[in-house]
């Protein structure tokens, strides 16, 4: 059988969500799956940006990235999606790209699909699990099949985010903790559609 195809899709504007992103990933390989790491495309004016020299200098790093596509979600049997969280919501750069998403959604590629969600906040608690559940409320309406982390590892228990992977961007970069709970969820999103995708080929 094929390896599954996992697409983590985020945004980030300093750097946090991309070091989540950069941990799933990682966790997604070791399980053995083909992997997709895109960004969304940043909306914000310059002005905006360069004002804030850590948000400017992230998006130079980030450079050669590539922008996330309609092609990446239609590809995948896994995406998921980072977001810092904006008043306990989906960043808009990331609300705009899934936006785009009507034509796939009407077509039914975006359904029977493993999604989950990640996340970080700039203070403690700071909307990190409302956001993720926001972007549930986008899975349902796409008929995807929604694994969340839960507390089924001992890292879940040190992070405390059954949701999904979250970390407070104001005490530093995200630790060993976050890091191993984004790799950790990324592992039960590949194994979850390993197990669909076996019990597809046995019922074909």
């Amino acid at each position: 059988m094929d390896s599954v195809k996992v697409a983590i899709i985020y945004y980030s504007s300093t750097g946090t969500v991309h070091a989540l992103a950069g941990a799933a990933a990682e966790g997604a390989r070791k399980a053995g799956a083909e992997v997709r790491v895109r960004r969304v495309a940043e909306l914000a004016p310059p002005e905006a940006i360069n004002a804030n020299p850590a948000w400017a200098a992230h998006l130079r790093e980030t450079a050669d990235v590539a922008e996330a596509s309609l092609d990446d979600l239609a590809w995948a049997e896994v995406v998921l999606f980072g977001t810092p969280t904006r008043f306990g919501n989906p960043s808009s750069q990331l609300r705009a790209f899934i936006d785009t998403t009507g034509g796939l959604w009407y077509q039914g590629k975006l359904a029977d699909k493993v999604y989950s969600a990640f996340t970080a906040s700039n203070t403690a608690h700071g909307g990190q699990e409302s956001t993720i559940l926001t972007l549930g409320t986008t899975f349902y309406h796409w008929g995807g099949i929604i694994v969340p982390p839960g507390y089924t590892d001992p890292v879940q228990f040190k992070s405390g985010n059954p949701y999904g992977t979250s970390h407070v961007a104001g005490d530093g970069p995200p630790d060993d903790v976050a890091l191993e709970a984004a790799r950790f969820q990324a592992r039960r999103a590949v194994h979850t559609a390993a197990c669909l995708k076996a019990g597809r080929v046995m019922g074909s």
